[in-house]
């Protein structure tokens, strides 16, 4: 149950803390530190357990119908049961090994060595149990099985007009025999092929990772996690979702949500953006009856198909998405019809996309809504919880540097990327940036040391700016002058958020930038730079 609530919104997990660099800086660009699996055959099951396919089938054709709630106590009934057969200690011990505080970021690995001896033998279990549903074609839709089940009418009808006479019923003995022998051949159908997210189960090791998602949101219980993945093929197959990936649903909605970047763990961010709804027209144009909510409800899930199909399953891999929520302006909870899509999209996402959420970062976050989850919090997992983080306004910027290198974070939120258009041709996504918190009433100076003739371009900027910059070019020489490159100007909010320079060189030296923090607040100083040789 505990994806269940991953998209729902929690309260804040406790600060971060925040570490201050001192006043002087040379420049020396650091390089961002670039960060098998031998699978143990688990101890067979012991026979009473019997978590086969077709005991299970079985039970449920006897038994009434169950409720969610009878479901779950007639797992933990059956696990009681083993856990008394078995003499040897429980697995429990080994669980404590991740703090709760640190799941969330630091994701459960999904290389098999790395799981504790119950997960391994869940995940064998839940295995066996898909084979044999791929085996029995358990994932056939029911109206295909059906038909599949229904006997040929025309087989017994010829029989009715022949002849009964004792001498013809002998004679027709033996074509029955022939009809039953090729059924005896046949009877091992071709096996099913089931994919999910562009991944056939059971093909090579992707299936682990995908399968340890559907358990690790029903928390290992094996029945509840094949009961969700039976679920999920039989919705991707109602909603079409293959054909779904080609349709054409317009570009109306690319900035409400787009993918811009990395993570600093590598993960894929994912921005959306909620105050682009401010614009009635566009409002109107999705959420205004039920059809538009369904359009929209169908980009939404094509996008998210789209980006998982470009995650990488294989164990070890980055198989799930950082998410940032920006709440700028949102519409707020008053707009019914957003309430309505909201509560449709997060159904389907919880119940059909278990762990993709690496991290649900929430910007510009507005009072009330602080409020809200303030209240609902007590309702949520500590492993739910743990996955939030918010930030107001005055806060958001350096809350996204704490996961996302300034190079990969967009302009608008207070980084140095452009969207990877040609605005910004001197630099690129990969081109590292540095980060110093100017403190309150400090001037920070910047050394670029030159060591050769050549062209040295920059790019500058605090986030809010509200303090003074210059740049000026000190010659080695001490009989030279200086060169003032930029006079100390006091840059406002309002201003140009970046500052690129490009300044030629014939002599040694060092470039020296200087900005001049008169406010009682920290700031966030950002820059880089590159050196070409003539």
């Amino acid at each position: 149950m505990a994806e269940k609530e991953e998209y729902q919104n929690p309260t804040p997990p406790p600060p971060v803390t925040e570490t201050e660099q001192p006043p002087s800086t040379a420049t020396a660009v650091k390089e961002p530190a670039v960060t098998s699996q031998t699978e143990e055959q688990p101890p067979a099951a012991p026979a009473v357990e019997n978590r086969s396919l077709a005991a299970m089938m079985e039970k449920e054709a006897s038994a009434p119908e169950k409720t969610k709630e009878d479901v779950v106590v007639a797992a933990d009934s059956v696990e009681k049961v083993d856990e008394k057969e078995k003499q040897p200690p429980p697995v429990q011990p080994e669980e404590p090994k991740i703090p709760q505080t640190l799941i969330s970021f630091k994701e459960e690995s999904n290389v098999i060595a790395d799981l504790s001896d119950s997960e391994r033998k869940a995940l064998q279990e839940l295995k066996q149990l898909v084979q044999e549903a791929l085996n029995s074609r358990h994932f056939t839709s029911p109206k295909e099985e059906e038909k599949e089940k229904r006997p040929p009418p025309s087989s017994d009808a010829p029989k009715t007009d022949g002849p009964s006479s004792e001498s013809d019923k002998s004679t027709e003995i033996k074509p029955p025999q022939e009809q039953q022998a090729p059924a005896e051949v046949a009877p091992p159908p071709a096996e099913e092929e089931v994919s999910i997210w562009g991944v056939p189960l059971l093909k090579d090791d992707r299936t682990d990772v995908i399968l340890l998602k559907f358990l690790r949101a029903r928390d290992f219980k094996v029945r509840d996690a094949f009961v969700m993945i039976k679920n999920t093929i039989q919705w991707r197959k109602d909603f079409g979702i293959e054909a779904l990936l080609n349709e054409d649903l317009g570009d109306d909605l690319e900035k409400v949500v787009f993918m811009h970047g990395f993570d600093r763990d590598g993960h894929p961010v994912c921005y959306n953006v909620y105050g682009e709804f401010q614009n009635k027209q566009l409002y109107a144009k999705t959420f205004s009856d039920e059809e538009k909510r369904m359009k929209f409800l169908r980009w939404r899930i094509q996008f998210l198909e789209r980006s998982i199909r470009k995650l990488n399953f294989r164990p070890g891999g980055v198989s799930t998405i950082f998410q940032v929520n920006d709440l700028k302006n949102s519409p707020g909870p008053g707009k019914r019809e957003l309430r309505i899509a909201t509560k449709q999209a997060l159904q389907l996402l919880q119940d059909n996309y278990p762990e993709f959420v690496a991290k649900q970062v929430f910007i510009n976050v507005p009072w009330w809504y602080l409020a809200f989850h303030t209240m609902i919090s007590p309702f949520m997992t500590q492993r739910t919880k743990s996955k939030f983080v918010f930030a107001g306004p005055s806060k958001s910027a350096e809350t996204l540097f704490k996961y996302i290198s300034p190079e990969h974070v967009p302009i608008q939120y207070g980084g140095l990327s452009v969207d990877y258009c040609d605005c910004n041709p001197e630099f690129t996504i990969d081109d590292p940036a540095t980060e110093i918190t100017v403190k309150p009433a400090t001037k920070q100076n910047v050394e670029i040391i030159i060591y050769e003739k050549c062209t040295v371009v920059w790019e500058i900027r605090v986030v809010g700016w509200e303090v003074s910059y210059g740049a000026e070019f000190v010659p080695e020489a001490k009989d030279k002058y200086t060169i003032i490159i930029q006079k100390p100007t006091k840059l406002s909010p309002t201003d140009e958020p970046v500052v690129c320079h490009r300044f030629k060189v014939d002599e040694l030296g060092k470039i020296l930038l200087t900005v001049d923090n008169p406010t009682s607040k920290k700031k966030k100083l950002l820059y880089r730079f590159k050196v070409e040789p003539f």
